[in-house]
């Protein structure tokens, strides 16, 4: 069964997403065969088999599994992740798969989302402590990494709040970001092993407040907008204003303008990140 698991396709879910689509080219690099799940039809090419499923519906998802030996569920949403995973869970244990990688989020188990407040002010919190729930629960062996957030999706926060005249900021949160190619290096090596359960997470090489890392984006972008710290209520966002999403103590990936994939604790010029953000 072990060798069949190191012959067969890998399949990513979310393989044309951000994180997915490095993990696949990396997978390639490895000479691994790989079948990207798809809600959308794409041609396959040099070594790469797209299948078009639905995870929402469950429509394809028995076909895309059907012979895979490792699956990479990088498919992620704003909600329904629990739904989503218990719907690939499901298939995967039919099929006989033998390893499951799942990316999840630092401190994911320590911020409380059980009010109406934390509910709809963080429901993707609760969707992926959801989905996480099912992972584990399920009979296929599995591996989970938690990571820090990428800096594409403090660009992408970023972006939205300068659309506004004034750029409302939660006061005291502060984030860690982590390169996504790095996750994806990881995400591959863990796939290629065995199942290790919950392996220690990954944050970037330094600790940023959102205050800071929206001066800098400004400035990088040469734009003007009044920023105002705002305190978020509830329990949810005094975890983060806790730090419960950082990882100071152990720091792992790139500074800007590095192509390098060890472990580095230096610290990186903060308009560096706003550069790597923007660029």
């Amino acid at each position: 069964m072990a060798g069949e698991a190191m012959t067969s396709p890998i399949l990513v879910t979310g393989g044309t997403g951000r994180v997915g689509s490095l993990v696949v080219s990396r997978l390639r690099d490895a000479d691994r065969e790989v079948r990207v799940l798809s809600r959308r039809s794409h041609d396959s090419k040099d070594g790469i088999e797209f299948v078009t499923g639905d995870l929402d519906t469950g429509e394809g998802i028995e076909a895309a599994v059907n012979g895979i030996g490792t699956i990479v569920h990088c498919a992620s949403s704003v909600k329904g992740d629990e739904d989503k995973a218990r719907t690939l869970m499901q298939a995967a244990s039919q099929a006989g798969v033998q390893h499951l990688v799942y990316i999840s989020i630092v401190g994911i188990d320590e911020i409380p989302v059980d009010s109406i407040v934390g509910r709809i002010m963080f429901s993707p919190i609760a969707s992926q402590q959801a989905a996480e729930k099912v992972v584990a629960d399920s009979d296929i062996p599995w591996t989970t990494l938690r990571a820090t957030q990428f800096h594409q999706l403090i660009l992408t926060v970023a972006e939205g709040m300068a659309k506004l005249p004034v750029m409302p900021v939660p006061a005291g949160f502060q984030f860690q970001p982590v390169d996504a190619d790095e996750v994806a290096a990881r995400l591959v090596e863990l796939a290629l092993g065995e199942p290790a359960g919950m392996v220690p997470d990954m944050g970037g090489p330094q600790v940023y407040d959102m205050t800071d890392l929206l001066r800098e984006y400004l400035r990088a972008r040469h734009r003007r907008r009044l920023i105002m710290p705002i305190l978020l209520p509830g329990k949810a966002a005094h975890a983060y204003r806790d730090g419960v999403n950082l990882l100071p103590s152990r720091p792992w990936g790139i500074e800007p303008g590095r192509s390098s994939s060890k472990r580095n604790r230096g610290t990186p010029d903060l308009r560096g990140i706003s550069r790597r953000l923007v660029s």
